[in-house]
């Protein structure tokens, strides 16, 4: 382990500086995946989105997003965190402003995937700087984690709410809007408070970029399309054997390059493929929820945007108390691996809930207890399964393991929302105006989660090694991980 000068009070303060903007950086990036959620409604009216087609007001970012994850990583190595870190957020800015000002559908979509790239950079940096700065303090390094953990799941379900705040207050392009001003004050506090951060020499695999991108992007396609089309139509068939051919494609160019986007030796490290699973499947159902919960508020129970996003707020609280106050406790106390199969399984529970709300409900029966033990089981799950997945890759391949770990959670939301938008599609949640055949559809969604969120709990279970209490998280990394 490499030993640390006595650190001074302008170091200290400089370190908690810089995760103030790591974990904002990590709250934004996530924001950007939900705060659409509430202006859908108005965006659909102005720009002409079909009922379908408008998951991927949500899918364009997030398949840029999740396909460029492990090219963003493998930068970070190369040319610096710190410097990948603020082309970051030169991109999501510009794609922010093109995604606010869009008056078509291509170029909302554009924008989004703009979003999508600035994002993929961001990620897998921010939590390399992480690492740099706390990685060598163990037990800082519990409480950092925490911080950045807590406001992944949170920035998703304050997302909700800032939508409905501004798309009541103010339109739907201010969604947008507010990530340029945010971009322009990281961009220039981190020069002051971030590591620079040395790169070192080495090959970008752009054909492994391109290929794991575009089998991601026709995989989420086949599925949103097939309700169209038909499950067994020759398009979507074609589309999702292109998709998975790609994808092969990528695996096959990684097995032979001297340099690889992604190093697949890297996957015999202990608990590292678990806890990527534990992430997959858990975003898979998380995002899902939130997106399918909110039409359910507005095009069933009839709130409006700013009620919408406010009948979400419990959930960020919860986890916002959950995953800073009472998690950390929780893995030191019992370790990692019964929080992630504890918190999958009652993530799951609070799912199958939700699939029980009526056409004629209400908030505080059909969503408000529901939504809650939804969000402690996401609040005890991501945290152990993000340290994991971690701690379980060496040193020098920091970037790597976070680009993995962010891809998964990416890949996870892309696919499983594709799925469920399918699966409500096919029961019933095709136009609105019935509500009946909505939440017909919104249930189906719900249930189709909470199999992922089980799926999930029992991969882990059956794949983690029982790691000591103290791990992933709690505040005693594994010496690996601080090295």
């Amino acid at each position: 382990m490499t030993v640390s000068a006595a650190p001074t009070a302008s170091t200290d303060s400089r370190r908690w500086s810089a995760l103030a903007l790591i974990a904002l950086a990590q709250f934004i990036v996530i924001m950007d995946t939900s705060i659409i959620g509430v202006a859908l409604p108005e965006m659909q009216a102005d720009l002409g989105f079909s009922q379908e087609n408008l998951s991927w007001v949500f899918n364009a970012y997030v398949v840029a997003f999740g396909g460029l994850l492990l090219l963003g990583g493998r930068l970070s190595d190369l040319l610096g965190a710190r410097r990948l870190f603020s082309a970051g957020w030169v991109v999501l800015a510009a794609g922010s402003l093109t995604a606010g000002l869009a008056g078509e559908v291509w170029v909302e979509l554009t924008g989004r995937a703009l979003q999508g790239v600035g994002a993929a950079l961001i990620a897998p940096s921010a939590l390399t700087l992480l690492m740099t700065l706390f990685g060598s303090r163990p037990k800082e390094l519990g409480k950092a984690f925490a911080l950045y953990g807590a406001a992944a799941p949170a920035g998703g379900t304050a997302g909700v709410f800032l939508g409905g705040v501004i798309t009541q207050y103010a339109s739907w392009p201010w969604v947008f809007y507010i990530n340029i001003p945010v971009a322009l004050i990281v961009l220039a506090a981190a020069p002051a408070v971030m590591p620079s951060g040395a790169g070192r020499r080495g090959s970008i695999d752009l054909a492994g970029a391109v290929t794991v991108t575009a089998g991601l992007a026709a995989a989420v396609y086949a599925i949103v399309r097939a309700p169209e089309t038909g499950w067994g139509s020759a398009e979507t068939w074609l589309v999702l054997l292109a998709g998975v051919a790609l994808i092969a494609a990528f695996v096959a160019i990684q097995s032979r390059r001297r340099e690889p986007l992604m190093r697949l030796g890297i996957w015999r490290a202990p608990n590292l493929a678990g806890a990527n699973i534990a992430q997959l499947l858990m975003a898979a159902a998380w995002i899902p929820m939130w997106f399918f919960l909110n039409l359910y508020l507005q095009q069933v129970l009839g709130l409006g945007a700013f009620a919408s996003g406010s009948a979400l707020l419990p959930m960020t609280v919860a986890i916002m108390i959950m995953m800073i106050v009472l998690a950390p406790r929780l893995i030191s106390r019992f370790g990692p691996k019964p929080l992630i199969v504890i918190g999958l399984f009652a993530l799951g529970a609070g799912m199958f809930w939700l699939s029980l709300a009526r056409p004629d409900g209400n908030f505080l029966v059909d969503v408000l207890p529901a939504s809650l033990l939804s969000a402690v089981g996401m609040s005890l799950a991501f945290i152990p399964s993000l340290g994991t997945a971690l701690s379980s890759a060496r040193p020098e391949e920091g970037g790597l393991a976070s680009g993995i770990v962010n891809t998964s959670y990416q890949v996870g939301s892309a696919l499983g929302l594709a799925a469920m938008t399918a699966i409500a599609a096919a029961h019933g949640a095709r136009e609105p105006g019935d509500p009946v055949a909505l939440t017909n559809g919104f249930s189906a969604a719900f249930l189709g989660a909470a199999a992922l969120a089980v799926a999930g709990a029992l991969a882990a279970l059956l794949t983690l090694r029982t790691a000591p209490a103290g791990d992933a998280g709690s505040g005693d990394m594994p010496e690996k991980a601080a090295a």
